[in-house]
């Protein structure tokens, strides 16, 4: 949800001090042939067997390769292709909107060998005794004559194209607006994909740092000076494949589990698309969702699906636009949507929460994002533990994990944060219950949970910049209360992030609202993977 873009929100003063950290910094074409450079990008996200994928590349090299490889417990090679002939090509300066234009460069049929999965798409480009790879990914789905796997793991394409920067312009910043520093709420998927969406080093960090922030020391944010010391996009750490859906994908095929692959965009072109599958996997940083998204997970849950979500941030309703290829979200803006006042202003691109949408994320998954948000970025929860606390150790979810009450889950792998969502609560007897003032079922269990925040700490250390501050609750205070004082940003700076569990219907929802559960899995928390593997476990049976 960072709060770069949001402009209302952030004072004049805040901003003044901020500059280094809210200009834009994005990942595009160099727009100059004497630069060697390779990028492209493929019409969809997602393909299946015998389908054809074609390939828009624009390089300033004569001639360039693609290897395309399967990123799963293991990488595998499954394609090579050299020495295709190279074309520059003039990309539109509001690209990220509109789309690169680009014409085809390859093309290849998705062989029927090819097993689900996530595949790389390693573009190489050499000059001169110099060389540059790019990456493209597409998700292989399974054959469509075959039985469906247990498990559909649906990948947050939505959140992906939001902070995609490539070109200038995402859901957070950019290069439009008057004075062309303004966010776009319209993206193009017909561009590439930033550096660091798709591959990443050994040691890339994550947007949680691996400690707590000391309080007497200046803040660090790791992953943006490692971005930028790099040349990967500094959102790489918030959205992607490579953050986020590959850690849970390889953790879960080397555990045995047999997963099918889709994307959010998918949901939305395909409501039966859930059908066939026991349990609909969503994980990381999922934040953008359309109205039809949700309508698929409500109907699979209705009729008996299950859904396992190890994610957080569920805040924003959007709209896809040309089959797909546009993404709408005026989200702080939500009146300048072209719905508003009309009589479809129940999609507006806004907050879920909030009017005119008024549809809280807790009746689909359980929690909302706007009682939770920040914790471990920044001066938000900053010195907190990096886990949640358990308060019902007796549930089957905790089964094997030898967690017992109050202890923390998941601290040691720095599981909670960087975004949580939770629900207004009440404690009796020292367990929290959900008190539905939210939109939250009576029903739901909190299983575990922690804090969370919307205002930023101030320890007056000099030198040291607000990252977050009190937009967030500002924005907040002014949705719900109408107006920001010191009273309505007090009531909006608290939130907390839970694990809840939810028989809604014939089926049921397991829900660990927070963005970093994948970071548990892929550093060998032995009490996380044992809490997955009972969801998925029970789950995967329908």
């Amino acid at each position: 949800m960072t709060t770069e873009g949001k402009g209302p929100a952030i004072t004049p003063r805040t901003r003044a001090r901020a500059r280094h950290i809210l200009d834009h910094y994005y990942i595009g074409p160099a727009r100059d042939a004497a630069v060697l450079e390779i990028w492209g990008y493929t019409p969809r996200m997602a393909y299946a067997p015998g389908d054809e994928v074609v390939l828009h590349v624009s390089t300033t090299a004569e001639r360039w390769s693609y290897e395309v490889g399967r990123d799963g417990s293991r990488y595998e090679p499954v394609l090579a292709v050299e020495n295709l002939p190279g074309h520059h090509h003039d990309t539109p300066a509001d690209c990220s909107v509109t789309g690169c234009g680009w014409p085809e460069s390859a093309r290849f049929i998705v062989p029927a060998d090819w097993r689900p999965g996530g595949y790389l798409i390693t573009l190489i480009a050499e000059r001169d005794g110099d060389r540059v790879e790019e990456h493209h990914l597409i998700l292989v789905r399974r054959a469509r004559h075959l039985p469906r796997a247990p498990y559909l793991l649906v990948c947050a394409t939505g959140t992906w194209l939001a902070y995609n920067c490539w070109g200038g312009s995402n859901h957070y910043e950019g290069i439009t607006g008057p004075e062309g520093n303004a966010f776009s709420p319209v993206l193009s998927t017909q561009r590439p994909w930033t550096r660091g969406f798709c591959k990443l080093p050994a040691g890339a960090p994550r947007a949680l740092p691996e400690r707590p922030q000391r309080p007497d020391d200046m803040v660090r944010y790791p992953y943006m000076e490692w971005a930028y010391a790099y040349g990967y996009s500094k959102k790489y750490a918030s959205a992607g494949w490579a953050s986020y859906e590959r850690l849970f994908a390889r953790w879960a095929e080397s555990a045995g589990y047999d997963l099918d692959f889709a994307t959010l965009h998918d949901l939305d072109a395909d409501p039966d698309l859930l059908d066939g599958h026991s349990c609909a996997i969503f994980v990381g940083h999922d934040e953008y969702w359309s109205a039809p998204m949700r309508d698929a997970v409500d109907a699979f849950v209705a009729a008996g699906g299950k859904v396992a979500r190890f994610a957080g941030n569920f805040l924003w309703q959007t709209r896809l636009e040309e089959e797909g290829r546009r993404q709408i979200c005026y989200k702080y803006l939500a009146e300048q949507d072209p719905l508003t006042g009309t009589e479809q202003a129940h999609l507006v691109t806004g907050a879920w929460e909030l009017a005119p949408v008024n549809r809280p994320g807790a009746l689909t998954f359980g929690t909302n994002a706007l009682r939770g948000i920040y914790t471990g970025l920044g001066r938000c929860v900053g010195g907190g533990s990096g886990g949640f606390t358990v308060y019902r150790s007796g549930h089957w979810a905790f089964a094997g994990a030898g967690l017992g009450y109050g202890d923390q889950l998941g601290a040691a792998s720095r599981i909670f944060g960087y975004e949580v969502d939770g629900l207004d609560y009440r404690m009796e007897d020292g367990l929290p219950f959900p008190t539905g003032t939210d939109g939250g079922s009576l029903d739901i269990t909190i299983l575990a949970m922690g804090l969370a925040t919307n205002i930023e700490t101030d320890n007056r250390i000099w030198g040291e910049t607000q990252y977050i501050g009190a937009s967030d609750a500002a924005f907040k205070a002014q949705s719900l209360y109408g107006a920001v004082t010191p009273e309505t940003l007090d009531a909006s700076a608290r939130g907390n992030g839970m694990i809840v569990h939810w028989s809604k219907g014939k089926g049921e929802i397991f829900t660990a609202a927070t963005c970093e559960w994948v970071a548990g899995l892929a550093r060998g928390d032995m009490q996380v993977q044992t809490v997955t593997r009972n969801v998925l476990d029970r789950f995967g049976v329908r």
